[in-house]
């Protein structure tokens, strides 16, 4: 990936090998590409609508072994609460730095980029945990000092939804 902003995409440690599991890791600015990444009737959900999904689901707290696929097949143990009773089956695909100089978290962590800018230099994203039950999200000042925010050049993994 690159630090300029245009729309990049890579696999987990640049392995294809990895792109049948997890799936492709995504700068934000391919998130926000005119091009779209979703197909024709689908879109990368708002920071809104990943918030109406989730309190759906019970909330932030005790919601992410809901999203997590069960077991330890992808997931590192302990895989807390994994249960993936909504379907959703998240897969721990990691993140690539916003430098590109390395890759962190294959089998531990999870990451969701939303299609909402959260300030200049950051995007909201979601992130499961495998030892964890809450679901954490990003940086969001009006809301809580608990969000975080990344540069816009992470790498890290979309899903789709349906318009």
């Amino acid at each position: 990936m690159t630090s300029y902003p245009i729309g990049a995409y890579c696999w987990y440690n640049n392995d294809i090998a990895n792109k049948d599991t997890y799936g492709a890791l995504y700068n934000w600015y391919a998130v926000n590409d005119v091009r779209h990444l979703c197909p024709t009737g689908w879109h990368i959900p708002s920071y809104n609508e990943w918030g109406t999904f989730i309190n759906y689901l019970g909330g932030l707290t005790l919601v992410d072994g809901k999203l997590k696929e069960s077991g330890t097949t992808h997931w590192i143990n302990p895989n807390l609460d994994a249960t993936n009773s909504s379907g959703f089956t998240a897969l721990p695909g990691g993140r690539r730095d916003y430098h590109g100089a390395f890759f962190v978290g294959l089998g531990r962590e999870a990451y969701f980029w939303s299609s909402t800018s959260a300030n200049n230099g950051s995007a909201a994203y979601y992130f499961i945990l495998y030892n964890d039950n809450n679901i954490g999200h990003m940086f969001e000042p009006s809301i809580s000092t608990n969000w975080y925010s990344d540069q816009l050049n992470f790498g890290i993994s979309i899903r789709c939804v349906k318009d």
